[in-house]
């Protein structure tokens, strides 16, 4: 089904798990400051084809990653920072696309879910060491490349993205805005490589857009639920439950 087809002729049931898993992907955000797009790609991906769900994540994801870059003041100090990782990330992504096409098919359901449980695994298990200054820059565009191929194969840009982001000691606001810069060049460089490969039309983009609402929503109800919640707790709940997805969708892709 098409974006398009999706806005004109979806099932009310389709539209409602739709915007389900948007709140839902939101409130994720919102809680721990990452994920939307994992937590999309990871649903959307039991009812539609991997590039449908990519294409559809593309606005909200930008619009809560550009947020998220705030603030401006520090912006360009954090950004020259990173700047060699984001440039990984858009060549990356862009070679993957016209390499691998957009994600479709049994590899893409296998390699999703692959990336799902490194993805979580990293998140209860991961403490990555801290990098030399010296080799920042070159570590920087090798990470960016590959989380940009993972990007083009899968939709999901946090591998080996954030752990490497983590492994600078930028400081807890510094890190944070770090995530949303490099989310928002990948999500940047995503929708990029959809249209490219013909998977990123104005009927994608239009079908997208109604998707910003819920994801905000979503997002409020999570920096609510931040307060009230133990952010440890929720973190390994979600990790464990993404495991588990993951490895269901690795499972249903090699039994495709």
């Amino acid at each position: 089904m098409s974006p398009n087809d999706w806005m004109a002729g979806g099932t009310p049931a389709l539209l409602a798990a739709t915007v389900a898993v948007f709140v839902l992907a939101g409130v994720v955000k919102g809680v721990v400051g990452l994920g939307l797009p994992t937590i999309s790609m990871a649903l959307l991906a039991l009812v539609m084809a991997p590039a449908q769900a990519a294409a559809l994540l593309i606005v909200p994801s930008l619009i809560t990653n550009l947020w998220q870059a705030r603030p401006w003041p520090t912006l360009m100090r954090v950004l020259r920072r990173i700047a060699g990782m984001q440039v990984g990330v858009c060549v990356g992504t862009i070679a993957g696309a016209l390499w691998l096409g957009a994600p479709s098919g049994h590899w893409a359901s296998v390699c999703l879910g692959l990336a799902l449980v490194a993805y979580a695994a990293w998140g209860l298990f991961g403490t990555p060491p801290a990098v030399p200054a010296r080799h920042e820059g070159a570590l920087g565009v090798a990470v960016g490349a590959i989380t940009g191929v993972i990007t083009a194969a899968t939709g999901v840009f946090v591998i080996p993205a954030v752990p490497f982001l983590q492994a600078l000691n930028l400081g807890k606001d510094g890190l944070i805005q770090a995530m949303g810069i490099s989310f928002t060049v990948s999500t940047v460089a995503l929708a990029a490589g959809l249209w490219l490969t013909g998977s990123y039309s104005p009927a994608a983009a239009g079908a997208s857009v109604l998707m910003l609402l819920p994801a905000l929503a979503g997002m409020a109800l999570g920096q609510w639920l931040r307060d009230r919640l133990s952010a440890r707790t929720f973190k390994l709940c979600f990790m464990v439950s993404l495991a588990i997805l993951g490895a269901y969708q690795a499972a249903q892709g090699l039994a495709g």
